[in-house]
Formats: structure tokens, C-alpha cells, sequence
């Protein structure tokens, strides 16, 4: 049976934006990836939001925002309910690059798009898997299949192959490396032969890349030299993806004595730094051969990293002194730690800035790749700072002011009833162990009252003032040190409260607020781009698609020139069909042509006359296609809305024969007739019973013919041949 296949691109389709899609296989629909970008666009969202009630599952392919960023806001905001299926590694590393991200944006303005919380919400719902585990899917998804499959790329980076019932494999594969690195193995190509449609991130396919050996010595030269000179290099990385190959590559060269740069400071600059190396070292079973071998031979962990020290805050990067790399995150230059320093280093000209990806057009870093340095940027500077004076005073008013209305609410249910005479009657909240008297000593009686009472011996608990151990308890000693940068940015909290400040009313965190400045930067800094992306170039990503030999192609996120010459090549490889669409655009992918889908009517299904045939039931159904009233389109809904089957009028109805549907066996109707009494045995072919008076032979056509004389066993005998049959 072929199923109907459909592709709607959400984004990630005619550009560069992050890949989201939606893969409707008959009924079932999955979402693949949802990435967000580095400015957080709405229309996206929007799109997004029409959808997520009809998805049945996601399946994420890596773990940086640029695949899952959107998955948060879609679980916690939107409502998506869905399983999520990703790899141990993309669970893992996927919640550190979260909530980098949030707290990088959290630093410097009023961030509200999502919340730790949604984060939490959003991997509590992945469903963790293995290379080459396969899962089916259930309900409507039944008889699908879906395999996650090496990547390359990234740490737990996957391929997704998808088992489609009466289809060869869908094979979904928006960035792999088929080359092997330092950390991890390439792309099992040999596993994506002859799918019926590949979905192939193409934006490389045009793009001539360096070759390994002269990017590394071009990443070294860089950084000896800036070293040696007395400058700093600042090495923009992501969180917890490329940054592993980055950081073990520099980790085995800073080991090597004779390369000298043991004398200098190699730094990881995130805010979930240390989580991540530890997630590395727990985590060697995907990484490479090389690095595994490694580790069940010497019991080594190649990422128990000597020489890279682990720091979370820019103020503990200037206290470490000398020239120093510092990988820091995020690529883009738009949020993070690396924004920070770059701010901070770019005007020196004995410094440098290594930019390691191309991230999406707009961003600071690729301009910075495509117009280079030496210029005078306008640049928007964000950070959080402290309150003080009326600000300060005003803040904590307010403050008061919620408390207030915290305790008026929760009191406001106790309010008393009033007296015969007009008076009021007095009442006090009472305790947990409070005891209360009634007025007067009065019994309550049998009938239940709402009146207030006084506490006649109410509960006062002290405030514990010693540990367990007799020792006096100093809130002081149990708070965080206050660090603030020296240009009185807050990065950590909080401080001591004021000394005039009750107990009861400690803060929780620095009374702050955001200011955004806009500020000429001179960039004099050395700007350097480095390709150390771990994807697939032009001419590999050609020769995979020449080697995968698949019926049909769609490729997704890359600009023209990539697209013409990702056709190209498909025309060169004999591939059936090619699909390029732009975002928003929907690709019908069926195999067949002539194949639509269609609703059933409630008024149809009662209609029809069902019969069985084994473990299934048919029916002959005589109805006409109607397209559905055009007020049946929602705002939220999918604009495209299913043609729906009605009942045919009975004039147009033109009687039709008698279809028998089952495939019988002359062996399985030699035991029917046996159980009947009657004596059945084969010769020369057929099948004679009743003392050879009659004979079941099959045609050359396929058909069942009975012959014999006409008798009251040659009548018992075609009715079980007919129960053999659905009849409709």
C-alpha cells in the first residue's frame, strides 16, 4: 500500500533559517527539529502555533538552538504534548545549551520568552534512544518506523530514517560530517542506500571547504602569534557541540611541551562550563573509535582536560593573568560571553577573534566574516546593573506593597459577620497550634457557624537562633559573594541585605535593572574565520547523494546557488524527482500520483454493508467528493483542509457486480469439507470429493470453478466455498 507523504516547511526552506518541518505520512505527522534563530522571529512562532495541536511526535536531529531552540517555548507556551524522541547525548548537551542561553540572555535584559521551568518541561518529555534502536510508533502512526542513525557534526548528532508501510525508507538528514574527527565517528553512509525521498540540509552544496590540515595550522598560527605578542584570543564557540572538538584538540596541544604554550591560560568561558566537560567525560561511548579504544585500554578519559580551566563569569577571565584563549559561547556574537569579550578585546590591536561558524545573515559575527574588521561598528550594549537611590527606594516600596497584598488575600477569606447590634466581632487569625475560645463560653451547639474566634492560647514560634550543635547561626556566612564586574555589571547574586533590613524580609537576588546603550566600537583586533563547523562540503554532499542513489530529493535549508547545484546533481544521478521549496511551501512527495486523501462523512459510514474476510472487513462504497464550505477554515488551523466523501444520489448509482475478495487455498478447502463429513481428495490437480461426483479445480486465471453433478453435497459444498469469500 503507498502512503500519502507531505512535507510543509515551517522554516529551513529557500534560506538560511533553522530547520522546522512538518512530515505528514498518511495521518501521522511528525515535526522535525525546531530551531529557532539568534533573534528569536515571531512569524516562525506564529506559524508554529497552527500546527502543534496536529503533531503526533518531533524528532530532534542535534542539540544546539539552531534545532531545539523553538522546543521550550512550544512545550511551555504552545502546548505541545507530543513524544519527543532525541539521542542521550542531544537530551543532555540540548539542556546545557538551554539554559545557557537563557541565562546569557537573562544577564542583560528582561528575558521572557521562556522559562528554566518550560526548559525542564520540554526534555522531561524526550524519549532517549540509541543508534540504530528502532521504534514504532502507535495509533495512527501504525506500521511507521523510525531509526535514529549516526550524524557526525555533533555529539549524539543524528540521521533519521524513517520506515513508511509499502515505501522504502525516508532518510531525514539536515547536517552530518561523513568525515571522522578527533571526538566523534562520520556519517554511515552505507545505512541511507536507496531511500524513496532523502530531506537533505543542502546549504554547503555549493561551498568549497579547506582542508583539515591547513585550517588547523591556520587556528595555531593565529593563536602562537597573538600569544607570543602579548595579545588574548577570543575563540567563539557554542556550548556543548563544536566547543568538544575545539577543547580537546587545544587540551592535546597545550600537553605537547614542544609547542610552548604551556606558559599561557586556556579558558572555557560558559555559564554551564563545568556541566558540560562532565557530561563529556560520561559520555565516550559516542564518541569516536580512536578516543574509545583509548578508554577501555588505558582507563583515560580523553576529556579529563589538564589544561582548559573552567570559568563562569567574564570577571574571572581578567583576573587570570597574561595572554590567553578563552573558548567562549555563543558564535553569533549576539548574546553571551562572547559578545562580552569582544567588547572588551576588539579595540586592541595586539588581540584576536576567531569566528568558527557562519551563523545566520544579520548577526555580528557574519558580518564580520563577510566585511571583516578594521572599521567602526555601532553596536548596542546591554547589561544588568543595580539599583540605587530613589530607584532603589521605589523598588523596595513596591516590594512592601506586594507583600501587603500577599497577606490581604490570604486573609481576605476571613472576613467576620457582623452582630445583631452592628458590631463587628473581633477575630484573629489563629495558628497552626492555636486554640480558640468561643464568646462567652457558649457551647457551639449543633448548628455550624462561620463566626471568628479569639485565641485563648495562641502558638508563638521562636526563630531557631542555634544549629543543632550550639553554635550561632550567621545568615552572612551562608550567602553568595557578590561579584560585579568593575563597570558595575551584576553577574552573580546576591549580596547582603541592607543592616536595616528585617530578617524576614530578606531579598533573594540584587534589587537590578537593564539599560541598553549604544556605543562606537573601533574594532582593531585581528578578525579571523576559521571553518571548524564539522559539516559535509560541496563536493562530499554531491557524492553522497550519488552514492545514496535516492528516488527523490528535497533540499532544505540553503540559498539558490546551493539549490541549482544540489539539482544538478540530481540530474546527473538519475534522481525521479527533485523538490526545492521555500518556506511556507508544501512538498507532496507520494510516490503515486494519482492518489488523494479524502474524509469519510458520518452519513457515508452508516451506509455501508461490511463483510469479512479473515481479520478485515469490507465494503462497497458508492459516494462523490465534495470540497469542504469555505467558513470551515480556523485561524489557527492548517489552511489546507481535506475533500470529504458524501453519499452518491441513487440515480447516479449504477448497480455493479459481485467482487469475491480472498485468495483460497485447495488444501485449507479440502479441511472445511472434511469437517462437513464428506469425503475430499486431489487427483490430477483437482479436487474431487463425493465419491469423484464432483471437482474444485483452479483456472489458469486464478479463479476457483466448481463442477459435478447437482445434488444436495454439490449445494453444501459451493455455500462453504462462498464463506471462503467476502462477497461485496
Amino acid at each position: 500500500m503507498t502512503s500519502i507523504i507531505k512535507l510543509h516547511s515551517l522554516s529551513g526552506a529557500g534560506d538560511e533559517s533553522p530547520p522546522c518541518y512538518v512530515l505528514q505520512i498518511d495521518e501521522f505527522k511528525f515535526l522535525l527539529d525546531c530551531g529557532w534563530d539568534e533573534k528569536f522571529d515571531m512569524d516562525f512562532i506564529k506559524e508554529l502555533k497552527r500546527h502543534v495541536n496536529t503533531i503526533d511526535a518531533v524528532l530532534l536531529s542535534h542539540s544546539d538552538p539552531l534545532h531545539l531552540g523553538a522546543l521550550p517555548y512550544a512545550v511551555g507556551k504552545l502546548g505541545l504534548n507530543c513524544p519527543i524522541y532525541a539521542t542521550l547525548p542531544i537530551y543532555k548537551m540540548g539542556q546545557m545549551f538551554m539554559y545557557d542561553l537563557y541565562q546569557s540572555h537573562k544577564n542583560v535584559s528582561e528575558f521572557d520568552l521562556f522559562t528554566l521551568d518550560d526548559v525542564d518541561a520540554a526534555f522531561d518529555r524526550i524519549t532517549q534512544l540509541k543508534y540504530n534502536q528502532s521504534v514504532d510508533m502507535k495509533g495512527k502512526g501504525l506500521g511507521l518506523r523510525i531509526t535514529p542513525l549516526p550524524a557526525g557534526h555533533s555529539l549524539g548528532g543524528t540521521v533519521w530514517r524513517i520506515a513508511a508501510p509499502g515505501e522504502e525508507d525516508i532518510v531525514y538528514a539536515p547536517d552530518f560530517n561523513h568525515k571522522k574527527e578527533r571526538h566523534l565517528n562520520g556519517c554511515e553512509i552505507e545505512k541511507l542506500m536507496r531511500p524513496s525521498l532523502m530531506l537533505l540540509g543542502a546549504m554547503n552544496a555549493d561551498y568549497i571547504q579547506p582542508r583539515r590540515r591547513l585550517r588547523d595550522e591556520k587556528l595555531m598560527t593565529t593563536i602562537l602569534t597573538t600569544l607570543r605578542g602579548g595579545g588574548c584570543v577570543l575563540v567563539c564557540t557554542d556550548t556543548a557541540g563544536r566547543v568538544l572538538e575545539l577543547a580537546h584538540m587545544l587540551d592535546q596541544l597545550w600537553r605537547n611541551k614542544d609547542s610552548g604554550l604551556v606558559a599561557y591560560s586556556l579558558l572555557l568561558l560558559s555559564n554551564v562550563s563545568y556541566n558540560v566537560v562532565e557530561f563529556a567525560k560520561s559520555q565516550i561511548e559516542w564518541m569516536s573509535d580512536k578516543l574509545t579504544r583509548a578508554f577501555e585500554g588505558a582507563r583515560s578519559n580523553p576529556f579529563a582536560l589538564r589544561h582548559l580551566q573552567l570559568c563562569h563569569s567574564v570577571s574571572e577571565v581578567t583576573r587570570t593573568p597574561g595572554p590567553k584563549v578563552v573558548l567562549a559561547s555563543f558564535p553569533d556574537l549576539e548574546s553571551g560571553f562572547a559578545r562580552d569579550l569582544f567588547l572588551l578585546w576588539s579595540p586592541h590591536p595586539n588581540n584576536s577573534i576567531i569566528l568558527t561558524a557562519r551563523t545566520s545573515p544579520g548577526t555580528l559575527a557574519r558580518d564580520l566574516i563577510e566585511n571583516g574588521g578594521d572599521r567602526v561598528l555601532e553596536l548596542t550594549v546591554r547589561k544588568r546593573v543595580r539599583l540605587e537611590g530613589a530607584e532603589l527606594d521605589e523598588f523596595l516600596q513596591q516590594q512592601r506593597l506586594k507583600v501587603n497584598n500577599t497577606v490581604k488575600e490570604e486573609t481576605g477569606g476571613l472576613s467576620s459577620d457582623s452582630e445583631s447590634d452592628g458590631e463587628l466581632e473581633m477575630w484573629v487569625v489563629t495558628g497552626r497550634h492555636d486554640i480558640p475560645a468561643r464568646p462567652g463560653g457558649r457551647p457551639a451547639g449543633c448548628f455550624k457557624t462561620n463566626k471568628r474566634h479569639h485565641a485563648m492560647y495562641p502558638c508563638h514560634e521562636e526563630r531557631t537562633r542555634a544549629d543543632d550543635y550550639g553554635e550561632i547561626i550567621k545568615p552572612e556566612d551562608y550567602r553568595l559573594a557578590e561579584v560585579v564586574d568593575p563597570d558595575g555589571e551584576i553577574r552573580d547574586v546576591p549580596p547582603a541585605p541592607p543592616p536595616t533590613q528585617q530578617p524576614e524580609e530578606e531579598m533573594t537576588e540584587i534589587p537590578s535593572k537593564c539599560v541598553a546603550t549604544t556605543r562606537q566600537v573601533h574594532i582593531k583586533a585581528n578578525i579571523q574565520y576559521i571553518e571548524l563547523e564539522g559539516r559535509c562540503d560541496g563536493e562530499s554532499l554531491l557524492r553522497v547523494v550519488a552514492q545514496c542513489k535516492p528516488h527523490a530529493v528535497v533540499g532544505l535549508r540553503a540559498k539558490t546557488p546551493a539549490l541549482i547545484a544540489l539539482k544538478k546533481q540530481c540530474e546527473r544521478s538519475a534522481v525521479e524527482k527533485y523538490f526545492a521549496p521555500n518556506k511556507g511551501e508544501t512538498v507532496d512527495a507520494t510516490t503515486e500520483s494519482h492518489i488523494y486523501q479524502v474524509k469519510l462523512t458520518d452519513s457515508v459510514m452508516c451506509a455501508l454493508s461490511w463483510r469479512r474476510a479473515g481479520d478485515a472487513e469490507l465494503a462497497w462504497l458508492s459516494a462523490r467528493a465534495a470540497r469542504p464550505p469555505a467558513d470551515t477554515t480556523a485561524e489557527d488551523a492548517p489552511t489546507e483542509q481535506l475533500m470529504s466523501l458524501e453519499p452518491a444520489p441513487s440515480n447516479s448509482v449504477t448497480p455493479h457486480a459481485a467482487a469475491f475478495i480472498n485468495s483460497v487455498r485447495l488444501s485449507e478447502l479440502r479441511s472445511a469439507i472434511a469437517k462437513l463429513g464428506l469425503n475430499a481428495e486431489f487427483s490430477g490437480g483437482a479436487l474431487e470429493c463425493c465419491n469423484g461426483t464432483l471437482a474444485i479445480r483452479r483456472l489458469e486465471n486464478g479463479r476457483v470453478a466448481l463442477e459435478g453433478v447437482l445434488s444436495e453435497e454439490y449445494y453444501k459444498v459451493r455455500e462453504l466455498l462462498y464463506e471462503q469469500f467476502a462477497i461485496v
